[in-house]
């Protein structure tokens, strides 16, 4: 026999609410906090269907990163140069958003710095030259530095990577605890009023006059005046109109290593490898490059050819003295949205509906702002 609702549960975590938002990912909840900073007394109501957040919020790097040298220079060339800067101070904004309501310590972040790997035959000493004073000159008015990004290349030897001709360096990158800011953004949230269930899916959306109802897999349904949809990469479920691509990425995590010479964010090829120091592991994720159709999936497993490719260049590239000196502990993988263009979806699909998808691989920086945006388009 189905589950009846009480009265009370019917006029407190049922009732009709002013705002659901689908998603309890980075972009779901800050877009709450901001929501509740425009209007306090908004009633809302954030749904999850996983225990936790079920796509890349909690599954990613960790990265604080506005994008690596040859990510810009090739965003620039596919999307053009205004579009590239625009997502870019976007993704800059918010990472000084997280800084400036969450303390370093309460979410582990370290302004430590971050590297772009170029290895042999990849772009010549000349032309990666002409690349960095490009982006410098155009990045300028979004960072305040007058090199964002500078040749690094002496720090080869002592970081100790193999197969690596130039190294750019930035200091504008760092690294967080991406579980400790999702549950310092939760309780910080839950704190104004904010309610958040887990467990629960959406399986349809019904519009009428007067409100939008959801049906939920469970034995209770909801009605809103507004809904916000921040489900990234799984939206198409729910709105399959929209330019969503999803990309999984695979990670691995090492046993700690004695002496591990680096530290700070790193990234080669165009972003598809990114690795950092975690505590003394090596965490490195990617390759999806190497198997883009089999990676265009919802399915958050790992696959043995990725990390095999991910394995090589752990070996090859960043730990060529440390051989047999690790093993690899854990294993996962987080779902990211992808499209024809890296400018997020923050829109208004119908009357009442909103959505705020389509991370692109950066939602730890680009949602503070994403969600400021949605929330300045929705009722009071």
């Amino acid at each position: 026999m189905a589950m009846q609702i009480s009265i009370w549960e019917k006029e407190t975590f049922f009732a009709h609410q002013d705002v659901v938002i689908i998603g309890s990912g980075f972009v779901g909840l800050w877009s709450a906090f901001y929501l509740k900073k425009k209007n306090p007394k908004l009633k809302i109501t954030v749904v999850e269907k996983g225990v936790i957040p079920s796509g890349a919020s909690t599954r990613n790097a960790g990265f604080a990163t506005f994008g690596s040298l040859s990510e810009l220079v090739w965003d620039a060339q596919t999307m053009g140069t205004d579009k590239m800067l625009e997502v870019t101070e976007m993704r800059f904004k918010g990472l000084q958003r997280i800084q400036k309501y969450f303390g370093k310590k309460e979410i582990d972040f370290e302004p430590c710095g971050g590297y772009e790997l170029y290895e042999e035959n990849i772009v010549s000493t000349e032309k990666l030259k002409e690349n960095i004073a490009y982006a410098n000159t155009l990045l300028k008015p979004i960072t305040s530095a007058k090199k964002t990004y500078r040749l690094a290349d002496e720090k080869i030897s002592e970081l100790g990577f193999g197969k690596t001709k130039h190294l750019v360096e930035t200091k504008l990158e760092g690294y967080l605890h991406s579980g400790k800011l999702l549950q310092a953004l939760l309780q910080k949230v839950q704190g104004m009023g904010v309610a958040v269930m887990t467990g629960i899916e959406i399986t349809n959306i019904n519009s009428t006059d007067k409100k939008i109802e959801l049906t939920t897999n469970q034995p209770f349904n909801f009605s809103t005046d507004q809904l916000l949809v921040c489900t990234n990469a799984f939206t198409k479920t729910l709105l399959p109109e929209l330019d969503i691509v999803p990309a999984r990425g695979q990670i691995l995590l090492t046993s700690p290593i004695k002496n591990l010479p680096f530290k700070g964010t790193f990234h080669s090829n165009e972003g598809f490898y990114y690795f950092r120091n975690l505590d003394n592991r090596v965490l490195l994720g990617g390759a999806r490059n190497k198997a883009f159709a089999d990676e265009a999936t919802t399915d958050l497993g790992t696959t043995d050819f990725i990390q095999h490719e991910l394995e090589k260049y752990l070996a090859e590239v960043i730990l060529p003295h440390f051989q047999n000196q690790y093993a690899i502990e854990q294993r996962w993988s987080g779902i990211m949205a992808f499209g024809a263009e890296k400018t997020p979806i923050v829109k208004q699909v119908s009357d009442n509906v909103f959505c705020a998808v389509r991370m692109s691989g950066v939602g730890v920086a680009l949602s503070p702002v994403v969600a400021q945006q949605v929330a300045g388009m929705m009722r009071d």
